[in-house]
């Protein structure tokens, strides 16, 4: 960046000391070159006034021409207001100042023509403008065409740098700049390929556009660049680590692999699986350590690509081990690999924190001659005692639940660090997938085996209580079981406890003993108390099991045909998505009821109406991403990837495609980044890669 880019932001005309701390703190603003990049996030239209008259027909923001006529303060303290009664000869309307009012004050002029520029609101019968901008006509900018917005927070308004504000530092800034001190990371080669336009033209397009098509140029150039640069890092990044790991050499799939696929596998592969398998086993032969995310929905068949994988090892005289988040998860994937692998010869154990000490010593010595090819467990795996022979492959089932410094654990059970699969029934839409796992390669299993039913979704009020009963009553008839789930949110803990304990109360009144037996799990119960309660609902002693959203991953009853949840309107879409996937699991057909209270708000009344209208997790990912932005899906530790300042992860999908297509064709053509053109593009790359300086590696 050129060096008056770096001028730190308080030696510019207008800010001083006070603001460019306020700026700091606010926005990250330090330098012009920050300033420069605090891009507006909308246009308005500046060239056209509005009459007081025709307010009720407005819709946004509008602009005024008029006279003050009355100023006055009211209240002290936090309660302090300032209101200035305004008109232009049509009507009255009241200027409202709540912050920032010893900066206004000295600008409200009685009898002097002004503009006026704000939102109007109708309260008690009159209209008012809060927070309005204000300026004598005489010094107002003849504005023909579009003036940007930006985005401020209180504290700067206080300060006089609201949008306006902002604004009129910008074109100071702009006017003390030449295009020559503007320096362009972008390749010549890229802005002709995609029609771009140079960093200085886009830079004043942006912020002084003649019309919204051309700023709308410069929006699509700065996105561009700001995805390169992350996709760059992520790839980079990837590539230092595959550089630094090597991982061990299977070449062929191996005889275990091959009788399993010819004599035991229950059912025929989906094209998904296959597809998969192939990208899988393509890692396996590359002498690099694999690591793997495989996607896919609840029930599409990830376990059996894990098995698969795993026996790909065997063949080559390696071990596997499948590790996941509970013990009852794991007893699940014990049994059910146990019983896909029944007379194949290959012998699978499980480790958990329940495993007796005599079992676990003998079970220590197995492994470590050789003997056991497939470790089954939870944390207990990480465990220093529990020593491989020869672990080749790792699968880790939702990893999320798993801290890194946890998994790494792992990957020093060998010599050379095995190779890892990663799956997840989370669905992730592809934008994010490509950013938040830049470091993976992604895999996705994208259709049901055949022969599943949809699971049908039911939204329903608290009014129709009694008519869900019956359906209850009904399913259970027919041998079914049921699964009602409670929210339990941790800000309001003893009130959702409450809740907790009073469903299940008129649930058990609903459902009597002796015809019905409920079983009730939640986080506050002792562990053996939960598994105890979990098994009675597994062998199907209990018809009905009450829980919070503790049984969102891994419990599997195919006997279970209905998951009732209660205040749906409480669930995220992609936890509600994991809790209709604990049902479906059999050949009868199942059913998700929503129970929600009968006013709900618009997101709330979107998200139910997506979960009635589909069951594709990608598709109802794509709508949560689009209804709570990528920070709150991804969770906080992955809030540094978010540090976006333009570009928008959820509306800008094909333009973060589009930017790894091109960071993987710069970094094919020029891996180290040397040539001139791509100069600028390595120095951002340096800035970002700082935790790992080593440069060289790169080869």
């Amino acid at each position: 960046m050129n060096e008056i880019l770096l001028t730190p932001i308080e030696f510019l005309k207008g800010v001083g000391p006070q603001r460019a701390q306020l700026l700091r703190s606010e926005l990250g603003i330090v330098t012009f070159g920050d300033l420069l990049l605090h891009f507006p996030f909308r246009y308005v239209d500046r060239s056209s006034y509005q009459q007081v008259r025709d307010l009720a027909g407005s819709d946004g923001l509008i602009q005024l021409k008029g006279k003050i006529t009355a100023v006055r303060e009211a209240g002290s303290g936090k309660s302090r207001r300032l209101t200035a009664k305004f008109t232009d000869g049509t009507g009255i309307v009241e200027l409202t100042w709540f912050q920032g009012i010893k900066w206004i004050l000295p600008t409200l002029k009685i009898g002097v023509e002004m503009q006026v520029f704000g939102k109007p609101k109708f309260y008690a019968n009159s209209w008012s403008i809060p927070h309005p901008e204000v300026v004598e006509m005489s010094k107002a900018e003849q504005v023909s065409g579009w003036q940007p917005v930006y985005s401020s927070t209180e504290r700067l308004t206080a300060a006089g740098l609201h949008s306006r504000g902002l604004q009129k530092l910008i074109v100071t800034l702009l006017s003390q700049i030449k295009p020559d001190q503007l320096p362009d990371a972008l390749p010549e080669s890229l802005k002709k390929e995609l029609a771009l336009p140079d960093f200085a033209q886009a830079i004043i397009t942006i912020h002084q556009p003649s019309d919204t098509t051309k700023a709308q140029q410069a929006r699509v150039r700065f996105k561009i660049e700001e995805l390169l640069h992350l996709q760059l890092e992520l790839l980079l990044r990837k590539h230092i680590a595959m550089q630094k790991t090597a991982g061990h050499v299977i070449t062929e799939v191996g005889e275990p692999f091959h009788r399993f696929y010819e004599h035991h596998l229950p059912f025929p592969l989906t094209e998904a699986q296959k597809r998969v398998l192939k990208e899988i086993r393509k890692d396996l032969a590359a002498g690099t350590q694999m690591n793997r995310l495989l996607q896919g929905d609840v029930g599409s068949g990830k376990t059996v690509v894990a098995l698969l994988t795993m026996l790909m090892g065997i063949g080559s005289g390696f071990q596997g081990a499948l590790m996941a988040p509970t013990e009852i998860l794991a007893n699940q994937h014990f049994i059910g690999l146990s019983e896909l692998l029944e007379g194949t010869g290959i012998r699978v154990a499980l480790l958990t924190g329940s495993t007796k000490q005599a079992a676990r010593r003998q079970l220590h010595e197995d492994l470590r001659s050789g003997e056991i090819h497939i470790l089954v467990g939870t944390h207990a795996l990480l465990e220093d005692i529990v020593q491989f022979q020869n672990l080749g492959i790792v699968v880790i089932d939702e990893q999320h639940r798993f801290g890194v410094a946890q998994r790494a654990r792992m990957w020093k059970k060998n010599t050379i660090p095995p190779h890892v699969l990663v799956m997840t029934a989370t669905p992730i839409p592809r934008t994010l997938a490509m950013t938040f796992y830049g470091d993976l390669d992604v895999s996705v299993i994208d259709e049901l085996p055949p022969g599943r039913k949809p699971i049908t979704t039911r939204h329903r009020f608290e009014k129709d209580r009694l008519v869900v009963f019956g359906f209850l009553r009904d399913e259970i008839s027919k041998g079914r079981q049921v699964y009602i789930v409670y929210p339990l949110i941790s800000e309001s803990e003893k009130l959702d406890y409450a809740n907790l304990m009073d469903g299940y109360e008129s649930i058990c009144r609903a459902f009597p003993l002796p015809e019905y037996k409920v079983s009730i799990v939640h986080g506050k119960m002792k562990p053996e108390a939960k598994d105890y309660e979990m098994q009675l609902f597994v062998e199907g002693k209990t018809q009905i099991m009450v829980a919070t959203t503790v049984i969102e991953v891994g419990v599997n009853v195919p006997n279970a045909s209905v998951m009732v949840i209660e205040s749906a309107e409480r669930f995220g879409l992609s936890q509600l998505h994991q809790l209709r996937g604990r049902v479906g699991r059999g050949a009868e057909q199942s059913y998700c009821i929503l129970l929600s209270a009968d006013k709900l708000s618009q997101d709330t009344r979107k998200r139910l109406s997506t979960m009635v209208r589909t069951n594709d997790g990608f598709e109802i990912s794509e709508v949560d991403l689009e209804l709570r932005g990528p920070g709150d899906l991804m969770g906080t530790q992955q809030s540094g990837v978010l540090d976006l300042r333009i570009a928008d992860l959820v509306k800008d999908g094909p333009l973060v495609a589009l930017a790894r297509d091109k960071a993987r064709e710069i970094l094919t053509s020029d891996p180290r980044l040397e040539r001139s053109e791509h100069a600028l593009l390595k120095k951002e790359a340096i800035r970002r890669l700082k935790d790992k300086p080593n440069w060289a590696e790169i080869s």
